[in-house]
């Protein structure tokens, strides 16, 4: 399938986490810039908040705040007019879970470890009803070895958070939750896989969920990696693909798969689903820094707490 595209605005510094607000603009993060910034309907960018280290996966939360998985940052890798991410920052010190305050730009560090163990490189977040959220690590990686990856379940006060799947070997990317709220999706990104553990209640997995190939929902074909996600009203789930650059719609039962393309970028990264009836769909193109948006042929599913 291909579709016709707006750029919104280009300039950005490798945007990823894009959330559509209810006056029309998208708010998003820039990585290599370290900062939270909002695009407006009119392409205008603007700074809310400088967060450090690599601001990547971000969320709107009950109390109207934005929650930022904060990956520590990477080295760059400069190539004519691209952006590309490479191993972790020679100034790493260490991942975190950070709380924007929209109104102040006040920003706060929620977690920085779970159970004793530092977390590494926070990616994506998304909200459950019950106003708690998941999120995954993808984990660092280095000139000669890398982390492995997890999936986490966390309060918004500070108060608890819990490995809920750990390891997941090429590191947790894109994460997402079913229509029914009774399966949570996490995409691999190296491997180009996507994985879904049943949910028993809010924050809690179904007794014998673990990582591994009973979880497995589908596995691209060819060399691909999966980076961000997000769901249609009907349950398919759309990720980001980077590659052929575009996106990837799997049904959640595995059995049908569409490629959606974008256009020129390999390093597409994130999409979301906004406007009044939730069929306008918001694309990152990374290494171009590009935000991209286009009519999309089924309604996202709306994200609690979202307001348009």
């Amino acid at each position: 399938m291909s579709l016709e595209y707006r750029e919104i605005t280009s300039g950005l510094r490798f945007p990823e986490g894009p959330i559509s607000m209810p006056d029309g603009s998208v708010i998003l993060v820039e990585i290599e810039r370290q900062t939270l910034s909002r695009v407006t309907s009119e392409g205008i960018t603007e700074i809310i908040a400088h967060l450090g280290g690599g601001p990547n996966g971000a969320a709107l939360g009950p109390d109207g705040a934005i929650y930022v998985c904060n990956n520590g940052g990477f080295n760059w890798r400069y190539v004519d007019d691209r952006i590309f991410p490479g191993p972790q920052a020679d100034n790493y010190q260490g991942g975190s879970i950070q709380k924007v305050d929209l109104k102040t730009g006040l920003v706060t560090i929620l977690y920085t470890e779970c159970d004793g163990i530092p977390l590494r490189g926070p990616n994506d977040i998304v909200f459950d009803r019950d106003g708690g959220f998941w999120f995954t690590d993808l984990g660092k990686s280095r000139l000669r070895d890398r982390d492995f990856g997890g999936l986490y379940y966390a309060s918004t006060d500070g108060s608890d958070i819990r490995e809920m799947v750990y390891p997941i070997p090429g590191g947790g990317n894109g994460v997402g939750l079913s229509p029914d709220e009774d399966v949570v999706y996490a995409a691999e990104t190296p491997t180009g896989r996507l994985f879904g553990w049943n949910i028993s209640s809010p924050g809690l997995l179904s007794e014998g969920q673990t990582a591994g190939f009973a979880n497995l929902i589908e596995s691209a074909s060819g060399y691909v990696s999966f980076d961000s996600l997000a769901l249609e009203e009907n349950g398919n789930i759309c990720i980001a693909t980077i590659g052929p650059g575009g996106i990837t719609v799997i049904s959640p039962d595995g059995q049908s798969i569409e490629h959606v393309d974008v256009g020129n970028d390999p390093f597409t990264t994130n999409i979301c689903f906004g406007g009044p009836d939730m069929k306008t769909a918001f694309i990152t193109l990374s290494s171009i820094g590009s935000l991209i948006s286009c009519s999309w042929p089924r309604p996202g599913l709306k994200l609690n707490f979202q307001t348009n």
